[in-house]
């Protein structure tokens, strides 16, 4: 349904919207694209194999000059370097990574000179290069980094219009390109517990909504007419249109519109060991007023904006883009938010995303995608991979249940984990659980036991379905008398690689059998990506037991800041 769009105008193109906004834009994608040849989905080996060429690119490349200069923090050059620093960390989460490293001191950087003057014009880049800043500090330790968060916060506070958009300092029309990285950021902002100007939100839906074409699409520049009567915009693309489109999709998200997503309420599952002491959660987002607004024009909004997609096609294999990797992963990032908004079936392998894979191995240029139009190589490459890893819509599952992108398979010995580029390495278990779960549940059963678990065993992959399985094996974990079935319990739990399982694994850390104990270590370790844990040995002392517990729980309140662990 969403094809591509005309080439950006000119002035768009001096943008580093531009480049961040592919980056930020990251995901998904909404429309039928021509019939590619192949099905493809992130996992597939040929597409991770494109993923860590350009990841290697990337290492390869970092100190190559940016397309926009260094010498102030507005110019943009920063925000390249936050951008791919970004691409990098979401695909090995890895924040050593001198990528992600540079990325950081750029980010940190421009965070500290927020303050300056902003020269204003088309050589100031800042909501950009701030945009890619938040999602690479959020990304990488937003606790670590809480008080540039805020300090962001502020910025985008004074940064917005009076009318509700953002844009060049010293301008008041609104810029489409530029709103929607100003939302990206601000909706990272939120779900790293950072509460921001939910009024101000408000206020962008309502400009995104006047400033909609007739026609569907959306303009690089709104004319506001002020009121509900739309009137005609000028530079309506199809680049634009999934730009405003995401753009009200992640505003109405951050507002709550399309319900209440975030996980990690305080756990109705109680009973941590006496010695884990009950951890009070900070404010609760949950709680803070967010304006409330009639969902029916949103709904209308972008159903005016398929329609105008339907027409115009966003796939730059089709019709010639001067950014087609920025464009790529604009759509991504549309279609990724529509999916979630519209709670549209899952389809694991678009037509868009085949069609946008189709493009990347056709224009690719060794392990890496070449410059053009305001970018360099590494800029085009961190789009990309982006684009493949479906980078939005990882962030979405992980805002919205916990859960980590990538697969669900987990090496058997976990002690021996090792990370390959974007694969997860080791001797993989095994498929359904359900033939276990009665026997499990049955405290009696003595013939089970976490290392007899059939080979290729998988959890449910229906969320409902998985939802279900996990309750039932984290009752288990937590109250089964037989130390056979609390045993299968953690290692399944450690294999759902599921965020909201790790208080039952922290709870399991103090079983009274040893190998619950390793099992649960191992599958926190797995969840967290932190492979060497916290030090907790195969058998540890009481004092090495209580530290790891006290430093898995004070790592989950950094990820899940709304959860309280209940002592018994």
């Amino acid at each position: 349904m969403v094809p591509t769009e005309d080439q950006m105008r000119k002035r768009e193109t001096g943008s580093i919207a531009t480049l961040c906004v592919a980056c930020l834009v990251s995901l998904g994608g909404l429309l039928s694209f021509c019939g590619a040849a192949h099905g493809y989905t992130p996992e597939d080996p040929e597409i991770q194999a494109l993923v860590d060429g350009g990841v290697q690119s990337l290492r390869t490349n970092a100190r190559q000059k940016t397309f926009y200069a260094l010498t102030t923090a507005f110019t943009g050059g920063f925000g390249e370097h936050a951008l791919t620093g970004y691409a990098a960390m979401k695909v090995n989460h890895d924040p050593t990574d001198p990528v992600v490293q540079q990325g950081i001191s750029s980010s940190r950087t421009l965070v500290s000179k927020l303050g300056a003057p902003d020269p204003g014009g088309h050589s100031s880049k800042t909501v950009y290069a701030v945009a890619a800043a938040t999602l690479l500090l959020a990304e990488v330790d937003a606790e670590k980094y809480k008080s540039e968060l805020k300090q962001i916060d502020r910025y985008f506070r004074n940064a917005q219009y009076r009318n509700g958009a953002y844009g060049y300092v010293g301008e008041k029309t609104g810029d489409v390109s530029q709103t929607q990285y100003a939302m990206l950021a601000l909706w990272t902002l939120d779900r790293a517990g950072i509460q921001i100007d939910y009024k101000g939100v408000g206020r962008t839906v309502g400009w995104l909504l006047r400033v909609q074409d007739p026609g569907g699409g959306w303009p690089y520049q709104g004319i506001d007419p002020g009121g509900n009567n739309r009137v005609k915009q000028g530079g309506v693309t199809p680049s634009m249109a999934v730009a405003g489109g995401s753009a009200l999709l992640i505003g109405t998200d951050i507002l709550r519109m399309w319900g209440e997503s975030l996980g990690g309420e305080a756990s109705a599952l109680v009973g941590l060991p006496k010695a884990v002491k009950e951890f009070k959660e900070g404010q609760s987002l949950k709680k803070v007023e967010r304006p409330k607004m009639p969902k029916e024009p949103v709904v209308a909004a972008i159903q005016a904006c398929e329609g105008y997609l339907g027409k115009n096609s966003a796939d730059p294999g089709v019709k010639r883009s001067i950014w087609p990797y920025y464009q790529l992963y604009t759509l991504e990032r549309y279609e990724s938010f529509r999916e979630m908004a519209f709670e549209s079936e899952i389809n694991p392998s678009p037509a868009w995303y085949n069609s946008g894979v189709e493009y990347l191995k056709e224009v690719r240029k060794g392990p890496s995608w070449p410059g053009g139009s305001y970018t360099t190589s590494s800029v085009s490459t961190a789009f990309s991979v982006l684009f493949l890893i479906r980078s939005t819509k990882r962030a979405i599952v992980k805002a919205s249940s916990g859960t980590l992108g990538g697969g669900r398979s987990l090496p058997k010995d976990t002690t021996k984990i090792r990370r390959e580029g974007s694969q997860i390495k080791g001797e993989p278990v095994g498929a359904s659980v359900l033939d276990l779960l009665s026997a499990l549940e049955d405290d009696g059963n003595e013939a089970l036991e976490g290392k007899s678990l059939p080979e290729d065993m998988q959890l449910a992959t229906d969320p409902k379905d998985l939802r279900a399985q996990l309750d039932r094996l984290e009752r288990l974990v937590r109250g089964s008398q037989s130390y056979q079935a609390r045993r299968v319990a953690a290692r399944l739990l450690g294999k759902s690689d599921d965020m909201r399982v790790v208080p039952a694994l922290i709870y399991a850390l103090s079983d009274p059998d040893l190998s619950v104990r390793r099992y649960a270590r191992d599958g926190l370790r797995f969840i967290s990506r932190k492979f060497e844990g916290f030090e907790m040995p195969d058998k540890p002392t009481e004092v090495e037991l209580r530290k790891a517990e006290r430093a898995w729980m004070e790592w989950y309140l950094t990820v899940n800041p709304k959860h309280v662990f209940v002592a018994q």
